[in-house]
């Protein structure tokens, strides 16, 4: 019966420490990405640019979305691809519209690729800042005005900006 006791002890054990690692992994992981610049996250500025435009350098930016299978909204960047300076500040929009008959809260959540060009991509003004509710039917557009670091590394030369939509409760 000793054994059985300590056995159940270490279970309990293990599980508390489960419990209480799963609520520490979620700052764990934002500081690992802000530290390396890895998983896409963008860096935003609120910020004006003060940046000098490098007109030597050309980087095409692709825009992407995707819509949670749970959120019933059309959502979509009215400019599919761009080609800018490093430097530049730059506004493009997307467009979202409730396909429902009620009201519903959504947040979007920005990823970079390649990786590393995260920490270079600077959002001055987004959407994903801050939650959008539409009412029934309503369909509205949402500007992103960014611009990319200078210092952005020679060999990157394409840029892809996605957006995922997940409602909110």
């Amino acid at each position: 019966m000793n054994k059985n006791k300590k056995i159940l002890i270490i279970l309990i054990c293990a599980c508390i420490f489960m419990f209480g690692f799963s609520f520490a992994l979620v700052p764990f992981y934002n500081v690992i990405c802000k530290t390396f610049g890895i998983n896409g996250k963008t860096n935003t500025t609120s910020a004006i640019n003060k940046t000098v435009v490098d007109n030597t350098r050309a980087i095409t930016v692709e825009f992407l979305t995707t819509t949670n299978t749970q959120l019933p909204w059309a959502f979509y960047p009215e400019t599919k691809k761009i080609i800018i300076h490093p430097g530049a500040n730059t506004k493009i929009y997307y467009v979202a519209k409730n396909n429902t008959d009620h009201t519903i809260t959504a947040q979007a959540i920005p990823s970079i690729t390649p990786g590393m060009a995260a920490k270079y991509f600077k959002k001055i003004e987004c959407f994903c800042f801050r939650k959008q509710t539409l009412q029934a039917h309503q369909e509205i557009k949402m500007p992103v005005i960014f611009y990319i670091d200078p210092k952005l590394p020679k060999e990157i030369h394409e840029m892809t900006l996605s957006y995922t939509l997940y409602p909110t409760k």
